[in-house]
């Protein structure tokens, strides 16, 4: 394979796991990457009455629920001090519907995937904290959505992420960014599921294929970021609006947008930890194509 090994001793330096998406992700020490992704990432998403699918774009609030996750499903809680935000209400100890359920078509942008409704009980709790009328949806069949073929390999799957199947970042990357912005912000901002350690800023953009433990993952695009980024993922809140997107337009405009963090899909699946060493196996030009 082009390029060969890799003696550069990159890292996994975290992980992390967002099983519903757009509620608060989990940093987990190690996990199965499977073709949709870690196991467990984005396979539950809340959505309006209609089926279409709800994020922080719309209501910044979902960055406060935080999840735990469990054998057989999932518990979610509110803060209840320390934000203000907090309702009070108790936690939502969730089970994963049946794959008989009642089944329902959600909307992920332009694709209509055969979901599963977890209840009145969880859709009743989340309008509660959230605000507004909503429900919740869990996907059974890893299968049904294919990831765009026009970026990943044939055959390449997603849950409910937006478009494939693992986010990689690099906290040499963000480092670089927040060097030019005027107050940093966290990783937690990009919501990546792989942070890896021990390459320089931006190095990502020219890989191709990487191993990562036992597992292969090909990159595929850049990702493009929006108004999430401008949310404290703690709080809520948005300290200001125009960052980092502004200071991402001019370090990192490309076609298709401001670009953080790389898309890829999982070519071998295994199990990752933090700690296992990344071998870049490809590389090529850039792929932050110019506008």
């Amino acid at each position: 394979m082009e390029g060969g090994a890799d003696p550069s001793g990159v890292r996994v330096a975290s992980l992390h796991v967002y099983s519903v998406k757009s509620l608060g992700g989990v940093t987990v020490p190690d996990g199965w990457l499977g073709p949709c992704g870690l196991e467990d990432d984005r396979r539950w998403l809340v959505t309006d009455p209609d089926g279409g699918f709800l994020t922080q774009r719309q209501v910044a609030r979902m960055a406060l629920v935080a999840v735990t996750r469990r054998p057989g499903g999932l518990v979610l809680s509110l803060p209840r001090e320390g934000t203000g935000q907090g309702t009070g209400q108790g936690g939502l100890d969730v089970a994963i519907p049946p794959a008989d359920g009642r089944r329902v078509t959600v909307r992920v942008w332009r694709d209509s995937v055969p979901a599963v409704d977890a209840g009145d009980g969880a859709a009743a709790w989340l309008t509660a904290a959230l605000g507004r009328p909503c429900r919740l949806a869990y996907l059974h069949d890893t299968g049904a959505r294919p990831a765009d073929p026009a970026y990943a390999p044939a055959g390449s799957t997603v849950g409910f992420a937006d478009g494939f199947a693992v986010l990689v970042a690099t906290g040499a990357s963000l480092a670089a960014l927040n060097a030019e912005l005027p107050a940093p912000v966290p990783m937690d901002r990009f919501r990546p599921n792989l942070v890896l350690a021990g390459v320089p800023a931006w190095a990502e953009d020219t890989w191709r294929l990487i191993a990562v433990g036992p597992a292969l993952l090909r990159i595929v695009k850049p990702c493009s970021r929006c108004v999430i980024t401008t949310i404290d993922q703690a709080t809520a809140s948005v300290p200001d609006p125009r960052e980092p997107l502004r200071t991402l337009g001019r370090l990192r405009r490309a076609k298709g947008g401001v670009m953080f963090g790389q898309n890829a899909a999982v070519v071998r699946p295994g199990r990752i930890a933090v700690g296992d060493a990344v071998t870049v196996l490809e590389r090529g030009p850039s792929n932050l194509l110019p506008e």
